[in-house]
């Protein structure tokens, strides 16, 4: 490698990141707002008990939350304390990581739209059928 390319690449990598920057403070911005304006009971009037309504309302609200697997560990075990099933928690923890609704605008700018949408989409679908499995297979062991 001579020192033009890894100039060349040093700059292209600095742009990316310029044109990038201001999509994920926008992001960042977006996602504390979401959860300082959330009260504290909506998820217990959101989810009525059905197996087959919950996984969907959860896996729609955790596509437009914005989370990590460490928070969603501890966010999990809140909505379990409070009442939820155990179906919606999954669904919500699953698509809360995969699914990402708040950051699809920096992502399609990154990896392209096309493959963006889909990947989301088939995030969103999977989610829903593993939380569904998660939970029958829980029921042959516990």
């Amino acid at each position: 490698m001579n020192l033009k390319n890894i100039n060349n690449s040093a700059k292209q990598t600095f742009n990316a990141l310029k044109r990038s920057i201001l999509i994920i403070l926008s992001i960042l911005l977006l996602v504390s707002f979401l959860i300082n304006a959330i009260p504290k009971d909506f998820f217990k009037q959101i989810f009525t008990g059905n197996n087959l309504l919950d996984p969907i309302v959860g896996a729609a609200l955790g596509s437009v939350a914005l989370g990590n697997p460490i928070n969603s560990y501890i966010l999990g075990g809140e909505l379990i304390n409070q009442g939820i099933s155990l179906v919606a928690v999954t669904a919500f923890i699953l698509t809360w990581v995969t699914v990402g609704i708040v950051q699809l605008p920096a992502e399609s700018l990154m990896l392209g739209k096309k493959f963006a949408i889909y990947r989301n989409i088939l995030a969103f679908i999977s989610a829903i059928f593993i939380a569904i499995l998660t939970t029958i297979t829980l029921q042959f062991f516990l």
